[in-house]
């Protein structure tokens, strides 16, 4: 009796748990809320397993966390100038040294990954829309508007990313708006054509087909029926795409065509620091590192979600 009294108030949280569990492995959803949360414990298992994506995705949450509260992790002002503390190494009160003119580099680092997440963010919201509407557009109507997008589309791949920028950013003037647009119209052709591929894929379905015998318009079929199947491949394209993103923005703050300084920007630090890599490795290291392991983290998760999101994955 008192065992049976002393194990009973575990029993309900192991019910509960094991309910849940029954719940989300039944072999039939019950409602399409209990099939989207079914898909949803299928994609976070297979994440979970995936070692190297779940390393990406820490790391970026870490990125995220760490630029959300940078005022309050930051130890010093980051345009606040002290020549006479000038190029000190990694101390206790400067976590990560100092810079050429004696400013915190800790502090100046977790400002900078705003900078780049903003710059990263703003140009995602600005190409997956823009290469999706091409592509999924080009892709259904075919004939002159497919020829017509798709050489435009070539026109822009002929080119390499950082080049392509650099030329519209020379045009536009130097500034991180002037830089986002400039990267956004070198970043888009990639998922119109990503965005083509799949189209000519899901034309040819029997739902297709039946959409359109109801007498649907190519618009809403586009809109309604094309994109939502093409967003998972887009949603890859697009974090793979992330690294690429942060490289060539740290490429044009590097060259003095993107944030202007005293901006913490990681491309603008690391041209700061290019001059003291061999007596004060730490200027320019650091923010590279950082540039580094973002790209790696993007990258790392781009490659897991391409395995989650996959439909043919078993």
């Amino acid at each position: 009796m008192t065992d049976k009294a002393i194990a009973s108030p575990a029993a309900p949280a192991a019910t509960s748990h094991s309910g849940l569990g029954q719940w989300l492995r039944a072999p039939v959803p019950a409602s399409p809320f209990h099939a989207r949360m079914q898909q949803l414990w299928l994609q976070w298992r297979r994440l979970h397993a995936n070692g190297s994506a779940l390393f990406g995705l820490c790391v970026i949450v870490i990125l995220l966390l760490a630029a959300l509260f940078a005022p309050l992790l930051a130890t010093h002002d980051i345009f606040e100038q002290n020549l006479a503390a000038r190029l000190l190494a990694p101390s206790a009160e400067h976590w990560l040294g100092t810079d050429e003119l004696g400013r915190d580099v800790y502090s100046r680092l977790l400002f900078g990954a705003r900078i780049t997440l903003y710059i990263a963010l703003l140009t995602t919201v600005i190409v997956a829309p823009i290469g999706l509407i091409v592509g999924t557009t080009a892709g259904y109507l075919g004939g002159w508007v497919d020829t017509v997008l798709m050489r435009i589309v070539d026109v822009f791949l002929a080119f390499p990313n950082l080049i392509l920028a650099l030329a519209f950013v020379a045009a536009l003037g130097p500034g991180i708006e002037n830089a986002i647009i400039a990267i956004s119209l070198a970043s888009w052709p990639p998922i119109a054509r990503l965005a083509r591929a799949e189209t000519l894929t899901i034309r040819k379905s029997d739902y297709i087909a039946a959409v359109r015998l109801q007498g649907a318009s190519s618009l809403r079929i586009i809109f309604g029926h094309i994109m939502p199947m093409c967003i998972p491949s887009v949603v890859v394209r697009v974090t793979l795409n992330m690294a690429a993103i942060i490289l060539t923005a740290a490429g044009l703050g590097f060259l003095g065509l993107g944030a202007q300084p005293p901006s913490p920007e990681w491309g603008t630090m690391l041209s700061s620091g290019r001059e003291f890599v061999m007596t004060s490795w730490w200027i320019a290291a650091i923010p590279g590192t950082a540039i580094l392991l973002t790209s790696l983290a993007f990258n790392l998760l781009g490659d897991g979600l391409r395995d989650i999101l996959d439909p043919r994955h078993g």
